[in-house]
């Protein structure tokens, strides 16, 4: 008989699975609860708890990830080589279980050490920022940027984290009106005012579809010590315009540096929640400690922001009978419907996800990767949701449209105001994202051990029997610390600069 010390390990998540997941490697032959595993099954991936008739559903979390393609024979390897995907009906129960969120009182709630902003917003970091209204302007902001860095501003304004430039690949060959430009101006906005910032300069060329001139219009945008614009055409070129972005900045520089941190209330953080390289571990350890650490900061009067649409399609129903009100709940749904349209015109389907990673990791279908991404929003109650780039304004648990490319959907979140970032990660995802300090939490403790000076947190471990609540709370802390203060490993390796990615609706033209 098999040692039980040595034994492989196999989770069911719930009784009324027909598949069970290999926490490690079954061997051929090896024998689990008195089955017969005919072939190999790497770790993280399924087998067959009993036999499973063709077409019939297969069950995780509870719920339906797919439908088995043949006959599956018990103890066999379950993946995409025998499980097909079909639309089926989803009870979407609107507000079924919605409850009202109590936060803590006032004087209960936790405190962390922030930048109040005159807006009456608060940052994490204190960073400048050169702000691009197009791809034209982007190599004149990181000369700027750089011009600086070799001026050691660093060493003459500790209290500035740095200076950020924003640069895109977009802002002309596009339609002047439209999904497209609206969303590329909600996310301009939600940088050139983000509370990470303690100044801006925003550069375009100045023939550019993006007119800065019409941006300030729309925005009621007025020129102050703190928000600066200019166009490379009009200083006069390349040297010029680099001139004025380095002399802008100095003139910003002492009063960002004179800036000091000072105790907030834990209700003025805005949590991004992401995921990306997702395995099969990601869905019991990382995303579910993820969400009781959104709950937590939820309780302390915070919002925490789930996203990526395509990545919580199979999963919407169990958001929609979170979602505080009816309406909240059917809006989630368009989100929904215009996705499964917008793929549909770009020969795409929603089941393009996941990705060869997520399915070497041991994630079969978007169905399963969506309830393990789900699990980052906790249990709260879903009280709005946005469009992407929109400013949150709601307190709690709220999310905002957005596609499942990590870049891409972080961009939205922290134009719509997160002031930081919490990145669940099972296969290795190398991330940063300026000026939001971003948390990596690795989903199994060989992936922590392989990039430990990329993974903030090893949640590989609740596997070995630490508690969901207890990781979580790890979790919590840490979104404390970095919030005050702390460098995460992101922040140390300097990530950050590149991966400002504006989604890009519509034509380029």
């Amino acid at each position: 008989m098999p040692d039980p010390a040595t034994a492989p390990r196999t989770l069911r998540l719930s009784p009324r699975d027909n598949v069970a997941v290999a926490l490690d490697t079954l061997p051929e032959g090896s024998r689990v609860d008195g089955l017969v595993i005919p072939a190999r099954v790497p770790r993280g991936h399924k087998f067959a708890l009993a036999e499973i008739a063709d077409g019939a559903p297969i069950l995780k979390f509870g719920q339906i990830i797919g439908f088995a393609a043949g006959a599956i024979a018990p103890g066999a390897h379950i993946h995409v080589h025998n499980v097909a995907l079909h639309d089926f009906d989803r009870d979407y129960a609107f507000a079924a279980d919605a409850r009202a969120e109590v936060p803590l009182p006032p004087e209960a709630q936790g405190t962390f050490a922030g930048f109040r902003r005159s807006n009456g917003r608060t940052g994490t970091r204190n960073y400048l920022g050169i702000l691009t209204s197009v791809n034209c302007s982007a190599s004149v902001a990181r000369f700027a940027a750089e011009h600086l860095q070799r001026a050691g501003v660093g060493e003459w304004f500790p209290g500035v984290d740095g200076i950020v430039p924003i640069t895109h690949g977009t802002g002309c060959g596009m339609a002047a009106k439209g999904e497209g430009f609206e969303v590329l101006s909600r996310t301009l906005w939600g940088y050139a005012t983000h509370p990470n910032f303690a100044a801006v300069v925003m550069v375009g060329l100045g023939c550019e579809m993006f007119q800065i001139a019409r941006f300030k219009a729309e925005y009621g945008v007025e020129e102050t010590d703190t928000f600066r614009t200019l166009t490379i055409q009009d200083e006069g070129g390349t040297r010029r315009a680099v001139e004025h972005i380095t002399g802008a900045l100095r003139e910003m520089l002492p009063a960002a540096n004179a800036l000091k941190r000072s105790q907030r209330p834990l209700s003025e953080l805005v949590l991004a929640l992401q995921c990306g390289g997702s395995d099969g571990y990601s869905g019991l350890t990382a995303n579910p400690a993820l969400g009781v650490a959104s709950d937590l900061l939820v309780r302390h009067g915070g919002t925490s922001i789930l996203s990526e649409t395509p990545e919580i399609y199979g999963a919407e129903h169990l958001l929609t009978r979170r979602a505080a009100t009816r309406a909240v709940g059917e809006k989630l749904v368009a989100r929904i419907r215009w996705w499964e349209a917008y793929t549909a015109r770009n020969g795409g389907e929603m089941n393009n996800n996941p990705s060869p990673g997520n399915k070497a990791g041991g994630l079969t279908t978007i169905l399963e990767k969506s309830l393990g991404a789900a699990a980052k929003g906790g249990s709260s109650t879903l009280n709005a949701v946005y469009e992407y780039a929109e400013p949150v304004t709601a307190p709690g648990f709220v999310f905002m449209d957005t596609p499942g490319y990590d870049p891409v959907a972080a961009t939205g979140q922290v134009a719509g105001g997160a002031n930081l970032i919490c990145f669940t990660t099972g296969r290795g995802s190398a991330f940063g994202c300026k000026p939001t300090p971003s948390i990596k939490l690795a989903t199994n403790t060989d992936v922590y051990q392989r990039m430990t000076e990329d993974m903030d947190i090893n949640c590989g471990d609740v596997l070995d029997g630490v508690p969901l609540e207890r990781k979580g709370e790890e979790i919590f802390d840490l979104l404390v610390r970095v919030a005050s203060g702390e460098r995460t490993k992101s922040e140390l390796l300097g990530y950050g600069d590149a991966e400002f990615v504006p989604w890009q609706i519509g034509a380029v033209m």
